[in-house]
């Protein structure tokens, strides 16, 4: 079993129990529970940072731009972007689907959980720094150009589930070896590996940290693999994490989502 912290929706409390990888079963408060059964909110507080091109695939595609105008050379640094606080939603919340579209682009990826101030840290203890780590759904609005910071097609509202909880960090032993799948209404749309990534979580937490503090609470993605799916108007997205558990969440027409709800 793995040690894990959530809230319930509507509670500020944070709760602890242990989860079930095997089983899919949470414990807590001398009852044992599927997540389906329960409310979850967002296990997080802080800042959500979302990283680019950290999977050889995503780079790979894009590398050909990349030496065109106006940038016309790589990055050498990460590519950060902030997935601000009307983002985030938790667990079994619904995705918006904005007026005039017709999908959204599912983003899987690895959450890490900042546990103390981290600034200037070396790989070598960087996961010293981590508290655990949490599933995340990066959805955006498909686009093309990265020339430019894409906050209407990745801010909107309720565009970045978070849950259904936060994995204690000693329950993952090598965060690059983790597998990652995107399940559409249960058909299987993608599968990717944290060995995949350019940067691995420390190199990562290293270089993002040598020009800004990371603060206890915030939370660190990974990036995101190449060829996100897409989900439409009712499709039911399941994003899963080896070891982590699952995070599952609905697409909603925007017009019937008020506050969290539908209506």
């Amino acid at each position: 079993m793995s040690r894990v912290k959530f809230k319930h929706q509507g509670i500020q409390q944070i709760k602890e129990g242990n989860y079930q990888p095997d089983q899919n079963l949470l414990e807590f408060d001398e009852k044992q529970c599927s997540p389906e059964e329960l409310s979850f909110d967002v296990p997080v507080s802080g800042t959500v940072y979302g990283t680019l091109l950290n999977y050889k695939g995503e780079y790979a595609k894009l590398e050909p731009s990349m030496n065109e105008d106006p940038y016309k050379a790589p990055p050498k640094a990460p590519i950060l972007y902030i997935k601000p606080i009307n983002t985030h939603i938790g667990y079994d919340a619904v995705i918006p689907l904005p007026e005039g579209f017709e999908e959204v682009s599912i983003g899987a990826a690895l959450g890490v959980v900042i546990g103390k101030s981290a600034k200037k840290i070396k790989k070598e203890n960087a996961l010293d720094y981590v508290a655990g780590y949490t599933i995340v759904n990066d959805v955006s609005i498909p686009h093309e150009s990265f020339y430019r910071p894409a906050y209407k097609e990745k801010a909107r509202d309720g565009f970045c589930p978070i849950g259904p909880w936060v994995l204690d960090r000693d329950a993952i032993g090598n965060p690059n070896e983790l597998g990652i799948r995107v399940l559409i209404n249960g058909e299987l749309k993608q599968e990717n590996t944290t060995s995949n990534l350019i940067r691995s979580v420390e190199q990562l937490l290293e270089e993002v940290t040598d020009f800004m503090t990371l603060y206890e609470g915030d939370v660190l993605l990974v990036g995101v693999p190449e060829n996100a799916p897409l989900a439409k108007e009712n499709d039911s997205v399941k994003i899963e994490i080896d070891g982590i558990g699952t995070l599952a969440n609905k697409v909603v027409k925007e017009k019937v989502v008020v506050g969290g709800g539908i209506v």
